[in-house]
């Protein structure tokens, strides 16, 4: 008996365990809530000593303590009520949102502009203030978030409608791989519209068609005509060359005029989708092919690598692209500027305020066999060009050559007069956003005589021709159908697609 009293012996110990558990098995099943009553106050026990060895750690950490205490009531209860069950729904549903209307899944392509950040140009106004590449920048941004007509405002409602019907024809007459076509587009109809150009133009005409997109507010994302920009975009991207950068081959005498389109279509998509990473090698790889294709020191015409020849109306494009391209963030070399500026100084006569095309104070060029019908002294293109260029590269109104060169602008205004020589569409473009960019009473002359020259010769009957213009003027022939309407839309959309530049910019390129 004495080793069962021994405390530390084992089998006192197993005696003892088995006795106490016997006795409590006999209790427990004679009084059920006595089980109930031992495990309520267990649990009680065990939760007093978590709360004593909780309230010794607050008081050494009161910083904890006084956060605690200024979580308001309410928002810990809104906490509590919502059940678990609806927090997981709500996330299923989220996750399940497609990113891509389901419409446009049939001709979207692997890669998927969708990925884009920014979902309307007209959201920033990074550009609208400066360029307003796009749009939006004449006045400001009105109507719905996705709305089509955003950013549209300054123009009339004539002027309006002869939009939206260009930018119809041009979306009826897309080929179905994404380009306008020079002479193809004619497949597109039935009864088929006439017109057709040089089919070598075809990238420069599919630039210049999303040029007239972009205008009116459509990107790869947003607007009517989204699916038409996305395909067309994509379409520049197959064709451009990953080594030069060139879109398009480098075939015929005008490939450059086609890559600086391009382009500027390829930059301006580029900047208003918000600067999607799907857009940045193309454009900047089309930037870097403009900077390798300068004369030294001097600018471009039609041969990469350069060979010393310079023209303004090559110069005029590429001067847009680049001054683009910097507006979106891309690598430029500021020095193509000066460049730039250096050849149309030398073919300004700063007396008569004209800019020549190949010498100074000359006239402008016409398409081989086109001089007779449309004689060059009855345009001032090469002027316009000229003064266009000088505005993005920072010379204001008050300089000697813009002041000349408006001058000659007021007293040559748009006249759709093909029988007597006068309709030179390429001049009325220029002449336009050169004219709005002065303003005053050069502008509202210039304005009245446009809508009056531009608005009556547009097709309105019904048919596929409706909405189009035909290829009138010097390049005509060459731009075809596709080109006449494409540059008509971008002269009627010259209330909103670029901001006024003048006065805003004065610690910039130009002196």
């Amino acid at each position: 008996m004495s080793d069962l009293n021994h405390p530390h012996s084992v089998v006192e110990t197993h005696f003892r365990q088995e006795s106490f558990n016997d006795v409590m098995a006999a209790q427990l099943k004679k009084s059920p809530w006595f089980a109930i009553s031992a495990a309520i106050h267990v649990v009680l026990i065990f939760a007093l000593y978590n709360m004593e060895w909780m309230s010794k750690d607050s008081v050494n950490d009161k910083g904890i303590q006084a956060e605690f205490e200024d979580v308001p009531e309410e928002m810990i209860e809104e906490e509590e009520e919502i059940p678990e069950e609806e927090v997981i729904e709500e996330v299923e549903q989220i996750i399940e949102e497609p990113t891509i209307m389901e419409e446009d899944v049939e001709t979207e392509s692997e890669e998927d502009f969708d990925d884009n950040p920014v979902d309307t140009p007209f959201d920033s106004n990074n550009v609208n203030d400066v360029i307003g590449v796009g749009g939006g920048a004449g006045g400001g941004g009105f109507g719905g978030k996705f709305g089509g007509r955003r950013g549209r405002k300054g123009g009339y409602s004539q002027t309006e409608k002869a939009v939206d019907l260009g930018l119809e024809w041009l979306a009826n007459h897309q080929s179905p791989d994404g380009k306008w076509d020079s002479d193809g587009f004619m497949d597109m109809c039935s009864p088929p519209c006439d017109g057709p150009g040089n089919a070598t133009n075809d990238n420069g005409l599919t630039g210049l068609a999303l040029l007239a997109f972009l205008g009116a507010g459509n990107t790869t994302t947003v607007g009517d005509y989204k699916k038409n920009v996305r395909q067309g975009i994509q379409y520049l991207k197959r064709v451009q060359d990953q080594d030069e950068g060139v879109f398009g081959a480098k075939v015929g005498q005008h490939y450059m005029y086609n890559h600086a389109l391009a382009a500027l279509a390829m930059t301006e998509a580029y900047l208003l989708s918000g600067r999607n990473p799907l857009l940045k090698e193309p454009a900047q790889l089309g930037v870097n092919f403009i900077l390798r294709s300068r004369n030294p020191y001097k600018a471009w015409r039609y041969e990469s690598p350069p060979n010393g020849e310079n023209d303004t109306s090559v110069t005029g494009w590429m001067v847009m692209v680049l001054e683009s391209a910097r507006e979106a963030g891309l690598d430029v070399d500021m020095a193509a500027f000066d460049g730039a500026l250096a050849w149309i100084d030398e073919m300004t006569n700063m007396q008569t305020g004209r800019t020549g095309y190949l010498s100074k104070g000359g006239l402008s060029a016409r398409e081989t066999g086109m001089e007779a019908e449309f004689p060059n002294d009855k345009t001032e293109a090469m002027t316009a060009v000229a003064m266009l260029a000088r505005i993005f590269m920072g010379q204001e109104g008050e300089h000697p050559a813009m002041k000349a060169g408006a001058e000659l602008l007021r007293n040559m205004p748009p006249k759709w007069n093909p029988e007597g020589g006068e309709a030179d569409m390429y001049y009325w473009y220029y002449g336009a956003y050169v004219m709005f960019q002065l303003g005053g009473r050069d502008w509202n002359t210039w304005n009245e005589a446009m809508k009056d020259a531009v608005l009556p010769p547009q097709h309105q009957e019904e048919g596929c021709i409706r909405g189009s213009w035909d290829p009138i003027g010097p390049w005509g022939e060459a731009g075809g159908r596709v080109y006449s309407t494409a540059l008509m839309v971008l002269c009627l959309e010259v209330y909103y697609r670029y901001g006024k530049v003048i006065g805003s910019r004065g610690e910039k390129k130009g002196k």
